[in-house]
């Protein structure tokens, strides 16, 4: 397979990977006015969008199965058009109770494309820290594009419109990625799936210490990554007191901040250390969430978004890692295992922060996200230690 090819391929994924993660944040900007639309607290969205985190995490581990089963491509392709009819289904919603069942279609369609494109690329790239960087900056160029383009549609059409980017940005990506790549031969198409699932090997699996120590960071990191996607422009908004559309250039710097990064980070982790690397991040994390929660004007909302940007890197060294440890026959199982598992856990976010800001305040709420960044630095150093024999 030439070079040329393969670079498109990684190219798609990452614009694939775009589609999905576009029409979930187009959501975020937009939360007060569902608020106000359905009559319902911050916390009530939070928990439509911990369904949709959880069902995105769900979707994860069979998503590495169908991809063994039936070919990569095929699934990918599956998660960028569902996605398409599931934004436009969640745009539609006539009550609260549809919304939240819409986010979750939504969540559930969009968790098939990662795992299953992650490893795709893995199987053309030896350098998996510069390919699964790449491929990850995708969500920040979302990040990017979506604020704009929610504010803008909601602005002119309401939020509906805004939510309904989620398909104009999806059919024209799934016809591309349709055209322009070739079919993936399954790497298993004789294995039934309930053949695969066995409990005690599933549990032996995420129990290996390597395994279940970068699955506890993954699980923090995601539970933080979640809860700021989900609530940065309205904790811009409101506690700050800034304009949507300030708020909303702030959330595309974020995003601007970690797309650049995010390549940097990844190939820091294949040249150094995967542990190192982490540590950079989630060092960046305890400085940005305690600079926002502690700042007043401007300045500190930027100096703190640009530090979390910087913090929601983990992603490449710590996925990476993952693909160090687990041999080549379980990569696909088994990414798909580790990402439920670690994503059901970190989709609480969205729940936890919407109602400790609703009962404590959005000061507490976010504040929460510096300590467990603590937390996991502290996970990353107590681990390095003892891996050194002290």
């Amino acid at each position: 397979m030439n070079w040329s090819y393969r670079n498109t391929v990684l190219v798609l994924c990452t614009f694939a990977f775009f589609v999905t993660v576009t029409a979930r944040l187009v959501i975020s900007p937009v939360v007060p006015d569902i608020v106000e639309t359905f009559s319902v607290s911050t916390g009530s969205v939070g928990l439509a969008l911990s369904g949709m985190w959880a069902a995105y995490a769900l979707s994860q581990f069979p998503s590495g199965l169908l991809g063994d089963r039936f070919g990569e491509r095929r699934i990918i392709l599956s998660a960028i058009g569902g996605t398409a009819v599931a934004s436009a289904l969640l745009a539609l919603s006539p009550t609260y109770v549809a919304f939240l069942l819409f986010a979750i279609v939504l969540g559930g369609t969009a968790g098939l494309h990662y795992s299953v494109a992650t490893t795709l690329l893995t199987r053309l790239f030896d350098q998996t820290g510069r390919a699964i960087g790449l491929h990850v900056s995708g969500a920040p160029i979302a990040g990017l594009a979506a604020p704009v383009l929610a504010a803008l549609a909601a602005d002119r059409y309401g939020w509906r419109a805004a939510i309904a980017v989620g398909t104009a940005v999806g059919v024209p990506i799934v016809l591309v990625f349709f055209l322009r790549t070739r079919p993936t031969e399954p790497r298993y198409p004789d294995r039934r799936m309930r053949d695969q699932i066995d409990p005690s090997l599933l549990f032996q699996l995420l129990t290996r210490p390597s395994v279940a120590y970068t699955t506890a960071l993954c699980a923090m990191g995601a539970f933080t990554w979640q809860a700021t996607a989900s609530f940065l422009p309205t904790f811009l908004e409101v506690g700050y007191e800034l304009p949507r559309t300030t708020a909303g250039l702030l959330f595309s710097l974020y995003f601007l901040v970690n797309g650049g990064v995010q390549p940097l980070i990844g190939a820091l982790s294949d040249r150094y250390s995967r542990d190192a690397a982490a540590a950079i991040t989630m060092s960046s994390g305890v400085v940005g969430y305690a600079v926002l929660v502690s700042g007043e004007e401007l300045p500190a909302a930027v100096a703190g978004v640009v530090c979390v940007g910087v913090a929601m890197t983990w992603g490449a060294p710590l996925q990476s890692r993952f693909m160090d440890v687990l041999s080549d026959s379980e990569r696909g199982l088994g990414f798909g295992l580790v990402r439920t598992a670690y994503m059901t856990l970190g989709a609480t976010g969205s729940v936890a922060v919407g109602s400790a800001a609703d009962f404590f305040g959005w000061t507490v709420a976010f504040g929460l996200l510096s300590a467990l960044m603590a937390i996991s630095l502290v996970t990353i150093a107590t681990n390095d230690v003892l891996s050194l024999g002290y």
